[in-house]
């Protein structure tokens, strides 16, 4: 099932909204480190990251952030508020993601990493096209337990 909802980019203004969306739909923030005002203005600023966000009802109902090294994309940070879950506003984010991700920023192949206990957002992917690969390892160094 399938309600209207309208896609725009966001921008730091939408923040706090953003925060509120990713902590309703249970994912974890870092509001000191990654995550915090300052951060994500940075981020914003620097034209690495597209923020797509859907509206519905009056309201901010999913989000997604499209990041970019300048020559693959990344969907990060897919979030649907719980209440408005199983109406195809995942696939509408996945798509405006790949659409900024091509068309303003040119890139060619755009990946996902998901957390393997995650089989909803794996199974989501999946049916979009997205392709698992066995042969890929996640390693990441980082300076402070909250980046």
């Amino acid at each position: 099932m399938s309600t209207s909802a309208v896609t725009r980019y966001l921008t730091a203004e939408d923040y706090d909204a953003i925060v509120a969306l990713w902590q309703a739909a249970g994912l974890s923030t870092r509001p000191n480190g990654r995550d915090s005002r300052a951060a994500f203005e940075a981020q914003m600023a620097r034209d690495v990251q597209t923020v797509v966000g859907l509206e519905a009802e009056g309201r901010l109902v999913g989000v997604a952030v499209a990041t970019h090294d300048g020559r693959k994309g990344w969907i990060n940070r897919l979030a649907v508020h719980p209440d408005c879950r199983r109406r195809g506003y995942a696939r509408q984010l996945i798509a405006a993601s790949e659409r900024v991700l091509k068309e303003k920023h040119g890139v060619a192949v755009v990946g996902v990493l998901i957390e393997d206990w995650n089989e909803a957002s794996l199974a989501l992917f999946r049916q979009a096209g997205y392709v698992l690969h066995d042969d890929i390892h996640y390693l990441s160094k980082r300076d402070r337990a909250d980046v």
